[in-house]
């Protein structure tokens, strides 16, 4: 189903008077579409396939209604009520201080459980689980190494949520979701949440779902205020393009986004004549480090912050000035969710994005789903362009060139190394 106009008071829904009293003092009101579609469902005890950007208010449009099931039906004792998959440990620690919020008038016990910590804490995991908790928010590969150590009964959890499922699909969390899955009930309530439904997905709901609801909320287009802007550009330039951007126009907090963790971590090496301090964000940093980075960025300490796209999700800062795509994303989706970190409350914002030929494809993607075109920004002097040539294919090869292309190499360069591939 498609959501519609119509707005929808919290106070409309059947929600508890616990929750609808936090959300008062929250100053939370009106529903937003995912929620004002999803929570009744949810509350009438139907799986839930939401198809929405982050940004949408999709934490909320679980979160209410399973807290007021839990409520309604407390889980028996020594139990987990309902566990919570998130790809990263960012977005599970934002669920769990949304679940502060919006259960602090019930008694509702949460455990927030994910990698990068020291062996207190896991203790502290371990403990809680043993004696059960209402709801558990955590990341795969740590919940996993739980369960194999005997710390954690999901027999009669009744409530699975997987949030960003097409992040943890992207991470190579999917084996591990269904291994988890199977320690749960078949009957249960299952709700799942990505911003796009790849085939992979959309097996994923249909293994793990009992004839879902799906609702679909369609993408919304960048606020007005940002300034959009493309540097069409050679791979070798970013560089000095980045370095032109910061010329012109000084970061005060400002994001650039990269498509790997080997970039994040070479591009502050690259920018250390510019006259401001850089930070990264990425997968290999300890928890500590990332809570500290965070800090300091909120903070306005830290100007510019290299970031991949993983982390990202998990950036909660509203007054950023400047976003610089170092990297297109793949998915047009995913480009309105970076790009809208800027030009919050009634503020403007920048948003670059620097495109060279191998990736104008998912440029030209990202215009259609835009419905407009992008201004194009002029190379700084000592950038050369790109070979006009190599800007004309704005799709893929198609798999039958491929197969061409690889027929016609000798057989020794089609073989293929065993073994798995390097990341």
């Amino acid at each position: 189903m498609n959501n519609d106009e119509k707005t929808t008071f919290f106070e409309e829904l059947p929600l508890s008077e616990d929750i609808l009293d936090a959300l008062y003092d929250m100053r939370f009101e009106t529903c937003t579409p995912i929620q004002a579609s999803c929570i009744p469902y949810i509350l009438e005890g139907k799986d839930i396939v939401g198809i929405a950007q982050t940004g949408t208010g999709k934490t909320a449009a679980y979160l209410l209604p399973l807290l007021t099931l839990l409520q309604q039906k407390p889980r028996p004792q020594n139990s987990i009520g309902c566990l919570i998959m998130a790809p990263t440990r960012e977005l599970a620690q934002q669920i769990d201080q949304a679940l502060q919020g919006f259960g602090y008038y019930t008694n509702t016990t949460g455990i927030a459980v994910y990698g990068g910590n020291d062996g207190v804490r896991f203790e502290q995991e371990r403990r809680s689980m043993l004696t059960g908790a209402d709801i558990i928010i955590a990341t795969p590969g740590r919940l996993l190494t739980h369960l194999d150590l005997g710390h954690l009964d999901l027999s009669r959890t009744q409530y699975l949520v997987l949030d960003e499922a097409d992040r943890m699909l992207d991470m190579g969390f999917i084996d591990d979701i269904t291994r988890i899955a199977s320690q749960l009930p078949r009957m249960r309530q299952t709700i799942l949440f990505s911003a796009t439904m790849p085939e992979k997905i959309e097996t994923l709901a249909k293994n793990l779902m009992n004839h879902p609801v799906e609702v679909k909320i369609a993408v919304s287009k960048p606020v007005e205020a940002i300034r959009q802007g493309a540097f069409i550009c050679n791979e070798a330039d970013k560089v000095k393009i980045l370095k032109h951007i910061f010329k012109q126009t000084p970061p005060q907090r400002a994001i650039v986004f990269c498509s790997s963790k080997q970039k994040v971590k070479e591009l502050p090496r690259l920018l250390a004549s510019q006259p401001f301090k850089v930070e990264t964000m990425h997968s290999d940093l300890e928890q500590r480090e990332r809570d500290n980075v965070m800090q300091q960025f909120k903070n306005g300490h830290i100007p510019l912050l290299v970031a991949t796209d993983i982390v990202a999700r998990g950036i909660d800062v509203n007054d950023i000035d400047m976003v610089i795509n170092y990297d297109v994303p793949r998915h047009p989706e995913e480009y309105v969710h970076r790009i809208g970190r800027t030009a919050r409350a009634g503020r403007g914002g920048k948003a670059y994005t620097l495109v060279n030929s191998r990736d104008i494809q998912y440029w030209r993607r990202i215009e259609k789903l835009l419905k407009e075109h992008i201004s194009t920004e002029p190379l700084p002097e000592d950038c050369t362009p790109p070979d006009p040539k190599s800007l004309r294919s704005d799709c893929p090869k198609s798999a039958s060139h491929r197969r061409h292309r690889k027929s016609q190499r000798p057989k020794h360069q089609t073989k293929r190394k065993s073994g798995k591939p390097t990341q």
